[in-house]
């Protein structure tokens, strides 16, 4: 008997086996290890996903309301008092790139603008009737000095008048 356990052929017979539960063994191993793998990396995207999908509601929300801020950004702006100090916003910064931009513009305007500081502190004092720009432009009650001045044709038919000034 022990002749036939320590054939050659029995010998590699033993090794194979012990080779093949080894390999078997690790196979097992692998199995097991790449079961693991795939249930955390299933995990990971169902944890992504979530997360994708609380940020797409997120972003959805707050589109929502930069819409909502828009129009009633823009409600508030077509308020007659904000769309005059919007338009005075305008108007102050293209004054900054007038000055900065046309060397000649600036000594004229800066004159302009005393010139207009100063009606304005004659209206807020009551030395005047309050006007705004706009509504000499674009039409509105007349102000106050257009209603006041002479016309050119009455100070002609005055002096031609026998008896005029």
């Amino acid at each position: 008997m022990e002749k036939i356990l320590l054939h050659p052929f029995a010998l590699g017979f033993y090794t194979g086996t012990l080779l093949f539960l080894v390999c078997c063994y690790h196979l097992f191993r692998l199995k097991l290890e790449h079961k693991r793998y795939r249930k955390m990396l299933g995990d990971k995207m169902e944890m992504d996903a979530a997360a994708v999908s609380k940020q797409k509601g997120e972003l959805e929300a707050l589109r929502k309301d930069n819409e909502n801020l828009r129009v009633k950004v823009q409600a508030l702006t077509m308020q007659p008092e904000q769309k005059l100090s919007r338009d005075l916003e305008v108007f102050a910064r293209a004054e900054k790139k007038m000055t900065i931009a046309a060397p000649g513009f600036a000594g004229p305007w800066e004159q302009a603008k005393q010139a207009a500081h100063q009606e304005l502190a004659e209206e807020e004092t009551g030395k005047a009737a309050p006007r705004t720009l706009f509504q000499r432009f674009f039409g509105g009650v007349p102000s106050e000095q257009s209603r006041t001045l002479p016309q050119p044709a009455d100070d002609a038919a005055k002096q031609s008048a026998p008896g005029g000034t």
